[in-house]
């Protein structure tokens, strides 16, 4: 037997109700770029949207206009898609309660994920959303899942209970190490200030 590789996420498709209710959350809440839209292939029945969550994938969605929003959680049995979860940057994390706030839109508050932050609230239907910022950029070359995969690493040889910003940064040097070339014969933690101590306002001084 051989694996069947995937390469990427190429598009998530929700079930919707209306066609502007969609519009309204991905592209007016979110900012997602309202990009094609054609039947539902296998149901004409239904339109088919598609829209940009900001990385040139696709997030889609099958409209019905006799469906109406339920604005109940959507179910969390086994098989069931538990939240979906979309990046923003820090900037953009930082201003997302005061945002959610001024729509009325019930949130969770921000919440500590060690390697990220996360602030998680419902779309029209139900489905659960979070906006998770990462608290670090990985190594020039590398992704994010690379670092993640050494912190983890990490995080076991130490007996940690979750991964935290040591771990990364930990990780984050050491893939640096491994994959960067130097002149230097030896590349072991140095002390340039020679154990003297420094004057904490000596660079404002100068």
């Amino acid at each position: 037997m051989r694996k069947i590789q995937s390469q990427g996420v190429h598009h998530i498709t929700l079930v919707g109700a209306d066609r502007q209710t969609s519009i309204d959350f991905w592209e007016g809440v979110l900012g997602m770029p309202f990009v094609f839209e054609q039947p539902n292939l296998d149901n004409p029945k239904e339109n088919h949207l598609y829209f940009d969550p900001g990385d040139g994938r696709l997030i889609t969605v099958f409209t019905n206009e006799d469906r109406t929003c339920t604005h109940q959680a959507t179910p969390n049995t086994p098989g069931a898609v538990h939240h979906i979860a979309l990046i923003v940057s820090n900037a953009t994390w930082r201003q997302a309660v005061a945002r959610l706030d001024e729509r009325g839109i019930d949130h969770s508050g921000p919440k500590d994920r060690g390697f990220m932050d996360s602030i998680y609230f419902r779309e029209p239907l139900g489905l659960l959303i979070e906006l998770a910022s990462y608290r670090f950029e990985p190594p020039f070359g590398f992704t994010h899942a690379d670092v993640l995969l050494e912190a983890h690493k990490l995080r076991l040889e130490r007996g940690d209970y979750a991964i935290d910003p040591v771990h990364l940064a930990d990780a984050i040097e050491q893939m640096t190490l491994a994959s960067r070339k130097s002149l230097s014969g030896d590349r072991s933690v140095k002390d340039p200030y020679h154990g003297h101590a420094t004057d904490p306002n000596a660079a404002e001084a100068s």
